[in-house]
């Protein structure tokens, strides 16, 4: 069986971007498929093709999930990835929309999938969301960075351009592939506090979506998830100032950021620590995670 499964084939878009959200290592506080799932809901996305996990994934790390139908019926969902058109009439292109988890096997059979995909629906721009963790506060502003075959778009946008070197997730193969074939692709990065990191951090998705929105010309009605932004922050306020160590630390990372030569002291708490105090103190107001 092929893993490229083909629901119907998108004719008639128009000078499409394709826009990938992976979960896993890539995606720190969910916010890179946070983002995705929100674009495709908000605008009307409608699934057309798969990739089949079975060559893909180890399903023992990313374990299918058992659901309920019609309260009763027991169904198996695997982890496949799945592919949704958009369609914009009045932006200036259409949107191709790809999520799922990263996959654990056969990452250039599984990125030439996408390629092949891509030049089969004349994609003209590829885009990757990710999401890193960084000692950043949560009281700033999301930074993106971003990376694109066209140093252009990179100034338009005024993106702080990523120097990173080091090991890569499945967005640093994908833009491999893409630069193989000699299809344009971009990066973008939003920045996540560290010690917030297993929580859901719809800030961080909606700094990629505003990002998104001026690389491929689409505007998105995010004003759900900007309350949602505001309800995280007021709860992560709380919990900060519920510990004056966690309140110290963060005023440590907000003076940092003003001060590029501002180191941390050795003494501060460790992230995990602090993130593990964070998450006892929102399950104790009945919250599991801000967001």
């Amino acid at each position: 069986m092929q893993p490229l499964r083909w629901n119907y084939r998108p004719d008639h878009l128009r000078a499409p971007a394709l826009v990938c959200g992976f979960k896993g290592w890539n995606d720190a506080g969910d916010a890179a498929s946070s983002a995705v799932s929100f674009v495709g809901e908000t605008l009307g996305a409608r699934e057309f093709a798969s990739i089949d996990p079975e060559d893909f994934y180890d399903f023992q790390a990313t374990r299918p999930q058992i659901k309920l139908t019609d309260g009763h019926a027991r169904a198996i969902e695997w982890p496949d990835v799945r592919l949704y058109e958009v369609r914009i009439p009045r932006a200036p292109r259409d949107l191709i929309l790809l999520s799922g988890y990263e996959p654990s096997f056969r990452w250039r059979t599984f990125t030439g999938l996408i390629v092949e995909l891509a030049e089969a629906i004349g994609v003209q721009l590829v885009v990757t969301l990710g999401a890193l963790l960084a000692d950043v506060p949560h009281t700033r502003p999301v930074t993106v960075t971003g990376f694109a075959t066209d140093p252009a778009l990179v100034s338009r946008l005024t993106l702080a351009q990523s120097s990173y070197e080091g090991p890569t997730g499945i967005v640093g193969v994908v833009h491999d592939a893409c630069r193989t074939a000699g299809l344009p692709s971009a990066s973008l990065w939003a920045a996540v506090p560290h010690y917030i990191a297993a929580s859901p951090n719809p800030k961080a998705a909606l700094a990629l979506i505003r990002k998104l929105e001026g690389l491929v010309g689409v505007v998105v009605d995010a004003g759900e998830l900007e309350a949602a932004s505001a309800d995280y922050e007021r709860q992560v306020n709380a919990a900060v100032q519920h510990d004056p160590e966690i309140q110290a630390f963060v005023e440590k990372l907000e003076a940092a950021a003003g001060d590029d030569e501002s180191e941390l002291p050795f003494d501060f708490p460790s992230g995990d620590s602090i993130e593990r105090d964070l998450q006892r103190f929102l399950r104790q107001r009945g919250q599991d995670s801000p967001g």
